[in-house]
């Protein structure tokens, strides 16, 4: 048996570096494993990233909530942002944080939340076949503490 000379190693090497950080279909999408808590009125974000980071500003960016019709909360095409579809009660609530989508950073930040919010989110990037689920659950203050409504 010969043992493998430098050139080879060095090839394969460079070969899984290139191919595992270069081609997008590799990201995983990350979301937290633990529900996201807000409290009424209150803005949140519901965390969604791609690892390793892959510039998304030209994609699409799709938030839903399957549970309601229309399910989308917010879209992302190309650079901008598509509110057309967006289920009324997100209406001028919702934003992505332009500066990060270059970093593969497409947390949805979520205005005055309400109890109506509570629920899972769905975080999908189309051109890349990703997706991830995040839930959020709500409170109220009332009286100094914090209730949550079933």
């Amino acid at each position: 048996m010969t043992p493998l000379n430098f050139p080879v190693i060095l090839f394969i090497y460079l070969f899984f570096m290139f191919y595992f950080n270069f081609f997008p279909g590799q990201s995983l999408l990350i979301g937290p494993p633990q529900p996201i808590v807000a409290i009424v009125g209150d803005d949140t974000i519901l965390p969604c990233h791609l690892e390793p980071a892959v510039a998304v500003i030209g994609r699409t960016v799709v938030w839903t909530r399957p549970d309601l019709k229309p399910s989308f909360v917010h879209v992302w095409r190309e650079g901008l942002e598509l509110l057309i579809d967006q289920h009324p009660s997100y209406k001028g609530r919702t934003s992505l944080f332009m500066d990060k989508l270059k970093h593969g950073d497409v947390s949805l930040k979520l205005s005055e939340v309400k109890l109506s919010d509570e629920g899972k989110y769905r975080c999908f990037i189309p051109s890349l076949g990703k997706e991830m689920t995040v839930e959020l659950v709500v409170g109220k203050w009332t009286n100094f503490h914090c209730v949550r409504f079933f």
